[in-house]
């Protein structure tokens, strides 16, 4: 089971992109709109937290990446057909050399 989760509220062209996946079944109702809800480890929480200094949880250790991210995340489970994506969408959602300036090369 998932420790931290990551909610998708769905608009009509996010339920789309869930209904063509055949992912109609994992649509649930958070605070009143439907959402998807995408497990993660607590490891994958960190790198994502790492990534997203601005990421907040809420008391059902459960966030909402920011539009980009989600989108990218959309992708995934759209290729992957599946809500259990985070270990490949980690790889596409997390850059830890984001920010960072390349070394020098060293003689």
């Amino acid at each position: 089971m998932a420790d931290y989760f990551i909610n998708v509220f769905l608009d009509e062209a996010k339920k789309a992109v869930i209904t063509e996946a055949g992912l109609t079944d994992s649509i649930t109702s958070i605070d009143g709109k439907e959402a998807i809800q995408v497990g993660m480890t607590k490891k994958e929480q960190k790198k994502l937290c790492k990534g997203f200094s601005d990421l907040a949880f809420d008391d059902a250790n459960a966030c909402v990446l920011p539009g980009e991210a989600e989108q990218t995340l959309l992708g995934v489970i759209a290729d992957t057909k599946t809500l259990d994506v985070m270990k490949l969408a980690i790889m596409k959602l997390y850059n830890p050399l984001a920010g960072k300036a390349p070394r020098a090369a060293q003689r």
